[in-house]
């Protein structure tokens, strides 16, 4: 809360939820597209692939970020809702560091979690 009591929000009146749970998705995006990528051998990313590391570890954060919405939201009812969709992308967010890298099972786990953020961002918006 604020000094005068509100809940924060975007400093114009505006809800940053919808956006941080466009931000996930887009992150995710981005890290399923550079994961088939180097997949099908479109990029080689032996000397850089810290990057994919980094896009997981900011898809996780702003994952939990939109999550958090759900307290401190401005359209409290909106952010819960999506909130509540977004819950179970954490189960195979958390489990793909621990799937191997190289087997067919990473990018299915990785794969689960995309309808649930997709459903959440779209849920944010209404």
């Amino acid at each position: 809360m604020s000094r005068d009591g509100r809940r924060p929000s975007g400093g114009d009146g505006r809800d940053v939820a919808p956006a941080l749970f466009t931000a996930a998705a887009a992150s995710y995006a981005a890290n399923g597209a550079l994961g088939a990528s180097v997949a099908l051998r479109l990029v080689d990313t032996r000397d850089f692939r810290w990057v994919h590391h980094a896009l997981y570890i900011a898809t996780f954060a702003l994952t939990a970020a939109a999550f958090s919405s759900a307290w401190w939201g401005r359209r409290r009812d909106a952010a819960g809702a999506a909130a509540a969709t977004l819950a179970p992308a954490f189960v195979p967010l958390a489990v793909i560091p621990y799937a191997g890298t190289h087997t067919r099972r990473h990018p299915i786990i990785a794969l689960t979690a995309a309808p649930f953020i997709v459903a959440a961002a779209i849920r944010s918006r209404r």
